[in-house]
């Protein structure tokens, strides 16, 4: 830090510059925007497989987030359970999507299969917001996009089968040992995500750090939910349905390898 005894002043604003709002203690960030914590703690505390990333905000997103959050956006607070019909606005197939990050693939994906709804959850709010401008700018209306804590919502919020798909593409591979204990796909993460997966639904994953990916094949390999689509019992080739990002793209530059793991919901007996 610079000793203020030994740096010029300051210079002054100009007459014409305009100061930046300053929100004053407590003021939400966004007052018709996504909360910060919408469970609060109203639920047990755990150890979670995320962080919440409250970085810079441009001022587009700023804007989608103002103005289309009351339209498209929903905070995970467990407080009731979703009619998915009601919130779409139609009884299409609901996909739902853990970890958009800045949205592109999840915008492009909607946009060429309309038909399909996607509820995607993130905690980034940047990217919450650059979701909701690039549905926005497309006129895509299949996307609804959730703040919170996906297994809340999984828990609280989704009925028994009411998701058609499941796609987590590109968690935090938490990559040191003593973190492993964060990460997302484990076998308690996908017994609860088997029972809001309607038999014959797709769980899709896919990561880019191959030691992640292979705990991955292996958990999911070992659950009585779920079966593999590869007759070989391996990793999947990318469907053309997941398109690559640009940030896949610098990963494959730099020789990273990303795996597909693509997986049925197993219908047990009694079941339809």
């Amino acid at each position: 830090m610079y000793d203020s005894l030994n740096t010029p002043e300051a210079p002054h604003p100009a007459p014409d510059s305009v100061a930046r709002p300053v929100r004053a203690k407590g003021e939400p960030r966004f007052p018709d925007g996504p909360k910060a914590d919408p469970a609060g703690s109203h639920f047990e505390r755990r150890i979670r497989s995320f962080q919440p990333r409250r970085s810079r905000v441009t001022s587009g997103q700023a804007d989608a987030l103002q103005r289309l959050w009351p339209k498209w956006g929903l905070d995970i607070d467990g407080s009731r359970v979703l009619d998915l019909a009601e919130l779409f606005g139609n009884d299409n197939p609901v996909v739902l999507e853990i970890g958009f990050g800045m949205g592109e693939a999840t915008a492009r994906m909607a946009a060429a299969d309309p038909d399909t709804n996607i509820l995607a959850v993130d905690v980034h709010t940047p990217g919450q917001g650059n979701l909701l401008n690039l549905a926005d700018q497309s006129g895509t209306g299949n996307i609804r996009v959730a703040n919170g804590d996906a297994i809340i919502l999984l828990r609280e919020m989704l009925t028994p089968d009411s998701l058609d798909g499941l796609r987590v593409f590109f968690p935090d591979p938490w990559p040191k040992k003593r973190h492993h204990k964060r990460r997302l796909i484990q076998p308690e993460f996908l017994t609860l995500a088997a029972t809001r997966l309607k038999p014959g639904a797709l769980l899709h994953c896919a990561t880019d750090w191959e030691p992640y990916a292979e705990v991955m094949l292996e958990v999911l390999t070992a659950h009585p939910d779920f079966a593999n689509t590869r007759p070989d019992g391996g990793f999947a080739p990318r469907p053309g349905f997941r398109p690559r990002t640009r940030f896949e793209g610098q990963g494959l530059e730099k020789g990273h390898v990303v795996n597909d793991l693509l997986f049925r919901r197993v219908a047990h007996e009694g079941q339809p």
